[in-house]
């Protein structure tokens, strides 16, 4: 199984999107600054997950959300949710 999901800045608010195929180490590894993307914004939260059975399929939808009309995407699909202000 492989996931792409995206990650919310508690200290910058910005959103980091990805794919791996274990979730947790992968969000661990964010969080302990090994990623060198990612280490300004630390700690992440996970706010949107998707599950996907081959590689292939979850990095093209990695490419997808990353996209302008993917980023729309989420916005929609999770307006509830920045609505809150979480």
């Amino acid at each position: 199984m492989w996931y792409v999901y995206l990650l919310k800045s508690k200290k910058t608010e910005r959103w980091y999107t990805g794919s791996t195929c274990d979730l947790r180490k992968r969000i661990l590894s964010h969080n302990t600054n090994k990623n060198k993307a990612t280490k300004f914004g630390a700690p992440w939260k996970l706010i949107y997950c998707e599950i996907s059975l081959n590689k292939q399929d979850a990095r093209a939808r990695e490419r997808y959300l990353k996209s302008g009309v993917g980023k729309r995407y989420l916005n929609n699909r999770l307006k509830f949710f920045f609505a809150k202000g979480f």
